[in-house]
Parts: C-alpha cells; structure tokens; sequence
C-alpha cells in the first residue's frame, strides 16, 4: 500500500504563517503538519509516501531531504504549474505511474489531526477488499450519505437542502480514504484536471463499492485558521 498526502494547499486560512512557508510546515508541537502525518503513516506500516507540492514547493521538497524522509521513501508530485485539489492530485499521480503500479492508495490531507488507529483502517479494507471512505457522526454542514449497507450513496448539504444522488445515514467526511485500483482507474472518467475527491465519489459511486470506515472513539481537527494553532498543539500532543 502506497500513501499520499495532499500537501499541495494554498493555506490561505492560516495567513500570515503561509505568506512565508507552506502550509504543510507549519510547526506544531515542534514538528511540521507534514512529519506528523508521515510518522503516523509510518508506523502503521506505510513507508511509501507521495506527497503533492504547489506553494513554496522548493521548501517541502528540501525539508523532506533534509530530515531523509523522515525513515521513508518520499516521492513528490509537483504541481506548482496547477493546483490540482485532491481528485486531481490524484489522477495526476496515477497517470505518471510513480511506481505505484496497481496498489491500493491510503491518501489523507496535510493539516487533519486525529487518532485514527490506519492499523485497523488497513485491516478494514484487507478483509473487505472494497475501498473505505473514513467518516464519523461530527456536526457539520455538508455530509456523505450511505446506505444500510454502509455503502456511498449520495451527499447532502443541510443547509441549503442540497441532495446529490440518493439520501441516507449521513457521515462527515474526515479527509483520509483507501481507495483500490478498480476505483483509481475511474479517475480518467473526470473530463477536468482540477476536481475534488467528493466529486469523484459521486460520479463513481454507482459503478463501484465506497464503503464507510467509523473509527472507535475517533477525535480530530482540522488545522485551518490562525486562531486554532495553541489548540491544535494541544491536541496533537495528546494523540
């Protein structure tokens, strides 16, 4: 299995820290958003990496060599002609091969924080063969919807009473998936470079199974305004 984290992001919600440095630098706890997610990958057994790179990529890119990939194998995909948003990153990725071949994709953002065992994500998806999508019951705004049999099924926004697709138990997406090859291959379908993750889902979701991974006690955080870094730090250290 291969990771890819999507670290390719404007950060313009953490302003005035990203007019100078990437979003996926920005220290917390002593470490950049980036190591935290490439140690948590790595100790669950993924030490191959791809990580996507757009705002101050030289940055990243020198980081990740000066720290040796923090005890992985870190490829990169550089997008800095065009921000891809998380689909495209994808498909980006899976045309210039990367030595991935036809492995399955752990691929999660840069700045979500949780303490999500990808143990027993990994282990989900190994018994089930079908790629997993993890969510969790937190208020929000927007939300995947599944049917009794955990499977995608639709997305709603309830605010605006939006529906795409058929209703069901609704989830909020957390940022972090396993995707197969049979649902990789799809990414040529989208007629656009640019497309989110979301959208993907939607256009695929008939075609093959996407089924919801709720983890146990799951806690996180996005790390997305200014306001929120002393909390994300504390936050982090209790993971």
């Amino acid at each position: 299995m291969v990771g890819m984290i999507f670290a390719a992001g404007l950060g313009t919600r953490l302003k005035p820290l990203t007019d100078t440095m990437p979003k996926a630098l920005v220290p917390l706890a002593g470490k950049p958003l980036l190591q935290w997610q490439v140690e948590k990958l790595r100790d669950a057994g993924i030490s191959d990496i791809i990580v996507n790179v757009h705002h101050f990529p030289d940055m990243i890119i020198d980081t990740i060599r000066a720290n040796e990939g923090w005890g992985c194998n870190i490829l990169i995909s550089d997008e800095r002609d065009q921000l891809l948003d998380t689909g495209g990153g994808l498909k980006k990725i899976k045309n210039e091969k990367l030595k991935i071949k036809n492995e399955p994709i752990l691929a999660c953002n840069v700045d979500i924080l949780s303490n999500i065992a990808i143990k027993e994500l990994v282990r989900a998806y190994g018994q089930t063969g079908i790629s997993q999508l993890v969510v969790s019951e937190r208020q929000t705004q927007r939300y995947l919807c599944f049917d009794t049999n955990d499977r995608l099924c639709g997305w709603t926004n309830i605010k605006t009473s939006e529906l795409k697709g058929h209703d069901g138990r609704h989830l909020a997406f957390s940022g972090m998936q396993i995707l197969d090859a049979e649902v990789l291959n799809y990414l040529n379908e989208m007629p656009e470079d640019k497309f989110s993750l979301v959208d993907f889902y939607l256009h695929v979701m008939e075609k093959v199974s996407l089924k919801a991974f709720v983890p146990a006690n799951y806690r996180m955080m996005d790390v997305g305004k200014i306001d929120q870094i002393e909390e994300a730090e504390l936050f982090a250290e209790s993971l």
